[in-house]
């Protein structure tokens, strides 16, 4: 048998990329970091970096995640991140071959991010208006976004966006901020409540959601986790 030399292969390098989505009035927005070193050292893109020698992709996504945004480690540690794909294009990075495993994140209520490590700047963007990004990460914000909304299709967790208590009307605003698209008031409201455990109502007496028309009832989070059936996305309305 011939014997294994690593010699005889290139290097290249892992890096983690995060794409952080948030629903912020009524804008489904981006976590973006300001590069402050080469390549692309002014041009805004996904937070991420070099995976150690001695970390999983998932604690490097973490670690990247608080230096880079300035969030606290416990703030990190505490957030649920998805493994969304892995990006392998040759020429995806100008200084060497790098193959990236980015993840996904579906925050409720972020905190205000700063910059650190190699980032200038971080902010919140809306989501629709962040690019061109630098590197790859257009496509993987593309990526990331259409996993974010097929979650929306089959979990609960669009009332994680909402008040403890909320009308109907504003868990139809979500959705459309993450669809993108303008949803049949009278079909979302059906299904919503057909759907076995995703809402619960209020007891007590409802409120409403402006100076005129009938008082809207209150509803809460149900016990459910998954959708059954799904709330499908209108057909061909798919951002």
């Amino acid at each position: 048998m011939t014997a294994y030399d690593p010699g005889a292969f290139p290097p290249f390098a892992v890096t983690v990329d995060l794409a952080v989505l948030t629903v912020r009035g009524d804008t489904l927005q981006v976590l973006l970091v300001e590069r402050g070193q080469e390549p692309y050292r002014g041009d805004w893109a996904l937070p991420g970096g070099f995976l150690m020698p001695d970390e999983s992709a998932e604690t490097a996504a973490r670690r990247e995640l608080a230096e880079e945004t300035g969030l606290s480690p416990s703030t990190a540690a505490g957030l649920h991140l998805e493994q969304l794909r892995t990006y392998s294009d040759p020429g995806r990075d100008p200084r060497m071959r790098v193959v990236s495993v980015a993840f996904t994140a579906l925050v409720p209520d972020p905190p205000e991010p700063r910059g650190g490590g190699d980032a200038a700047r971080a902010r919140w963007t809306p989501a629709a208006t962040a690019g061109p990004l630098a590197f790859d990460h257009d496509r993987i914000l593309a990526d990331a976004q259409e996993r974010v909304a097929a979650k929306f299709e089959y979990t609960c967790v669009a009332t994680a966006f909402c008040p403890p208590e909320f009308t109907l009307g504003e868990l139809q605003r979500v959705y459309e901020t993450v669809w993108g698209v303008a949803l049949d008031r009278p079909n979302f409201r059906r299904k919503v409540l057909a759907t076995p455990g995703f809402v619960e109502a209020v007891p007590g007496g409802p409120r409403r959601t402006g100076g005129r028309g009938k008082p809207a009832a209150l509803h809460r989070a149900g016990p459910a986790r998954f959708l059954h059936p799904p709330l499908l996305r209108p057909e061909g309305r798919h951002p």
